[in-house]
């Protein structure tokens, strides 16, 4: 029988206690529940000078917003722990630390990150973080390198695609990328202002014919160990630092995803800032994004290079040329799962804070346009932009 229960705010701090690893567990007397997502309860855990010392999560049994009427499985707990566990053996400087986790009660216990920052908020505000989007392709080239099969014993990596499957999560990522924004749909949130653009997307057959494929290969190409859902709201920054937290929709699926979802957000951000900022930081912000946007890319492309050049394990694959030859095939893939975020951000259930912040109603209405037009044409355009400069001349004529 399961041992599951929803943990109240004591239960929290009773567990930190046990599994906080702090030099006086006694000292933990308080928390504040802070999750504002839909999937979980996050604690912050605080010691008795209102420090926060210890960070408790527990997966929900459904969708927080909706109720039980939709269900989740509590196995994305385990999941989203040895996620971030194996992402951690390879980039821990950028991979949020698990300290303890139980699969049965769906819990776990991280560091605190009270010295940092959500990065999307940080975007929000106009912030600039220099490093951020070099570490985050740092990142993105560690972790999707030593679980790829460049690197990866082929007994090891089959085991590997059956542990981290995760049909239900990959569920909810198939319906909200790939099926709703493209029909009609209750949960589809866009501007009325833009019904005839949303219905456009829905005639556009050359689109949906892409995001098929786009969808065709998040099914079946499993490339490396996807944290699944990276996006600015899962990424904390400080100066100099980036910790990726948030990676219950892990599993093995193709790597342009996990590139694709970084930069579309980054885009979102670009298309937002002249909702959010005066116009001359509006214009520095966008500008810093496709920086951002550019570096993200460069780092995870050399960094990827360099590792296959020093640590292949593969023979065939190790072959001088090919890492570069299947580093196209991410590219395009990039470029088509980073149109499928921003459309499914602007069109679908999955709004954010960038959109959602703009005061004005005409500028929301024409950033929530950019973003749609954009995303479609990186979609459409994927097999025909060869390089990042290419993509941030369409970029720019874009608007």
């Amino acid at each position: 029988m399961s041992q599951y229960r929803t943990f109240t705010a004591a239960d929290a701090v009773e567990y930190a206690r046990q599994f906080g690893g702090v030099d006086n567990p006694d000292s933990l007397v308080d928390s504040l529940e802070v999750g504002d997502g839909n999937l979980n309860l996050v604690f912050k855990i605080f010691d008795t000078e209102g420090i926060s010392r210890a960070i408790v999560k527990q997966a929900l049994p459904y969708v927080r917003c909706v109720g039980e009427s939709w269900p989740l499985t509590l196995d994305r707990a385990r999941l989203e722990a040895e996620t971030l566990i194996e992402h951690g053996k390879f980039c821990p400087e950028h991979t949020v630390n698990i300290l303890h986790y139980d699969a049965e009660l769906a819990v776990m216990v991280m560091e605190d990150l009270s010295d940092h920052a959500i990065w999307r908020g940080e975007l929000v505000k106009g912030k600039n973080y220099p490093l951020a989007a070099t570490q985050l392709g740092g990142y993105l080239a560690q972790t999707l390198f030593h679980t790829s099969d460049f690197f990866q014993h082929p007994y090891q990596k089959k085991k590997d695609v059956i542990r981290f499957t995760n049909p239900e999560l990959c569920d909810i990522t198939e319906e909200l990328f790939f099926n709703e924004p493209y029909e009609q749909h209750d949960r589809n949130a866009y501007p009325r202002e833009l019904e005839r653009l949303a219905e456009a997307l829905r005639d556009d057959e050359e689109l949906k014919v892409a995001v098929a494929g786009l969808k065709h290969r998040f099914f079946s190409h499993a490339e490396a160990l996807l944290h699944g859902d990276i996006h600015s709201g899962s990424i904390f920054v400080a100066e100099g630092r980036l910790k990726v937290i948030d990676a219950e929709f892990g599993f093995y699926g193709p790597i342009g995803f996990d590139v694709g979802t970084a930069i579309g957000n980054l885009l979102i951000s670009y298309c937002a800032a002249p909702g959010l900022l005066v116009p001359r930081e509006a214009a520095d912000a966008r500008e810093q994004r496709l920086n951002d946007v550019r570096d993200t890319w460069n780092s995870f492309a050399e960094g990827f290079l360099a590792l296959a050049a020093e640590k292949s394990t593969d023979r065939a694959l190790a072959t001088p040329g090919y890492a570069r030859e299947f580093l196209g095939k991410v590219w395009r893939d990039t470029i088509g799962y980073c149109g499928t975020e921003l459309i499914r951000r602007t069109v679908g259930m999955s709004q954010v804070a960038d959109i959602k912040n703009i005061d004005d109603r005409a500028m929301q209405v024409e950033c929530v346009r950019q973003a749609i037009t954009l995303g479609r044409s990186l979609i459409l355009l994927a097999n025909h932009v060869p390089d990042i400069d290419a993509l941030i001349m369409r970029i720019r004529q874009n608007g």
